[in-house]
């Protein structure tokens, strides 16, 4: 069975950037989880909507079964998703894949300031309190660790393959 690292987090805390690097340096594909978004998603996010749990079921499956997919082919994977709360976290682990979280976590006061210069990207500012309000830190069963977003992503990078005991 292959590994799958989901780094999650709030949007702007990084994960984009981080999970690059951590496939370049672990050697296993990427996988941008905004991709598997239905375009009704995107449109709303972008509209300042936040999405439901109904918005999100069928993203979630998606990604699940692409995790599973790449298990099934012989290869690792790293994949960007918010992963916010725990449900959404359920439905990804049930991929045929050994899948663990990097939750990526910083105060909104340091990641508020990174979303508001990104250029580019649906997620508007507006709805980053909505996502710190959702937000369900790994729970202590759930598979991963929690690292402290804040530093140059290399520094990130180093701080979570250390803190997984993945091979660098």
């Amino acid at each position: 069975m292959s590994s799958c690292l989901v780094v999650m987090g709030v949007s702007g805390v990084g994960k984009s950037t981080v999970s690059a690097l951590l496939a370049e340096e672990l050697g296993w594909i990427l996988a941008e989880g905004d991709s598997f978004h239905p375009a009704e998603n995107i449109a709303k996010m972008a509209a300042g909507t936040p999405l439901t749990d109904t918005d999100r079921r069928p993203w979630l499956a998606a990604l699940r079964d692409w995790i599973s997919e790449q298990s099934e082919a012989g290869r690792n994977a790293v994949v960007t998703c918010s992963a916010l709360k725990r449900s959404y976290r359920d439905i990804l682990r049930q991929a045929d894949a050994d899948v663990r979280f990097v939750h990526l976590s910083a105060a909104s006061e340091e990641v508020g300031p990174r979303l508001a210069e990104r250029t580019g990207h649906f997620m508007p500012t507006s709805l980053l309190e909505s996502q710190y309000a959702a937000l369900e830190p790994l729970g202590d069963d759930e598979p991963g660790a929690s690292v402290h977003a804040i530093g140059t992503p290399e520094e990130i990078t180093e701080r979570t393959v250390k803190e997984l005991g993945l091979p660098a």
